[in-house]
């Protein structure tokens, strides 16, 4: 009896995924458990059931990176209706309010909007991952509680209008009303809520609103362009190519990169501070190509983040 083919061992790196609507981030962190043949699978920023687009899963040690990946900027499409709020601030919510919409102006409409671009304190949706005393925010408002969230601060580099048009919601089974839906793109720091910005302008405006569609498009240098479906990665991991974009190439791509000398490899290896010049958290390399840690200024010397090796 012939033994069954053993699996190849799992490599580092990270997996980007275009993650379907109707998933949740840990639904598509327990598929790609399944594909890649190892539990040690995170992911660098929840992406909501409703949402699609860009989700960045670490696998194996490079799970160590995502904790630096989700400092950096990322970029979204989003359609806001104008004109209904919810309590979730998007369509998978209970409408709370209905308020006709039809009359505002376009101007007005790209003028609202205009002002969430630059450095903002935005109150995050109560239905969010936020932890209120070690528990989710969101379970929390499923329990029944009230929850009442600080602001923040987040920055919105550039928020883009590209089309407003009227149409009509029915909420439930009432009369329709009036709304206008608003197709934007957005870059904004880790930790930006596109819901809040689509809720806060329809609170501007005097209308309410909440999101109908987003898509994330970029975390950081990770965009849709390498972004696989679900099923494109399991054929690539059914045809033997793994999926995995290699922790060193992950690396290279996310941060800026020193490549080292032998005797300053073998100084990362121990942990020990380099007398280097880095003007931020920087990738550093053997000179064999090997990644082996990130490491940061401080202090007038180059200083350990985290070690890979």
């Amino acid at each position: 009896m012939t033994a069954p083919a053993a699996r190849p061992a799992v490599r580092p790196g990270l997996v980007v995924v275009d993650k379907p609507g109707g998933m949740t981030s840990h639904d598509v962190v327990s598929r790609v458990r399944r594909l890649v043949g190892t539990r040690k699978v995170g992911h660098a920023g929840t992406l909501d059931p409703m949402a699609t687009g860009v989700l960045v899963l670490g696998v194996d040690r490079a799970t160590r990176l995502l904790g630096h990946l989700m400092l950096t900027d990322k970029g979204y499409d989003a359609t806001v209706r104008l004109g209904v709020a919810t309590t979730t601030d998007d369509a998978e919510g209970e409408v709370l309010a209905a308020t006709p919409a039809g009359h505002l102006d376009e101007d007005a409409v790209r003028a609202v909007l205009a002002e969430f671009v630059g450095e903002l304190q935005q109150v995050p949706t109560a239905v969010s991952a936020i932890k209120v005393d070690g528990k989710r925010a969101y379970q929390r408002v499923r329990d029944g509680e009230q929850v009442e969230l600080q602001a923040r601060a987040v920055t919105v580099h550039e928020l883009v209008v590209h089309e407003v048009r009227r149409g009509a919601h029915r909420p439930g089974r009432g009369d329709a009303v009036e709304v206008v839906d608003v197709d934007i793109s957005l870059r904004c720091s880790s930790g930006t809520y596109v819901r809040a910005i689509a809720r806060d302008a329809g609170a501007r405006l005097g209308v309410g609103g909440h999101l109908t569609a987003l898509r994330r498009t970029a975390v950081g240098p990770y965009g849709l362009d390498v972004a696989r479906t679900l099923e494109e990665l399991a054929d690539e991991v059914a045809a033997g190519h793994g999926g995995v974009l290699p922790i060193a190439d992950a690396a290279r791509a996310a941060f800026p990169a020193r490549d080292l000398d032998d005797r300053a490899a073998a100084d990362v290896r121990v942990g020990r501070s380099l007398d280097l010049e880095l003007d931020a958290t920087t990738a550093v390399f053997a000179p064999s190509g090997e990644f082996l840690a990130l490491y940061e200024p401080r202090g007038g010397l180059a200083r350990p983040v985290a070690v890979f090796v």
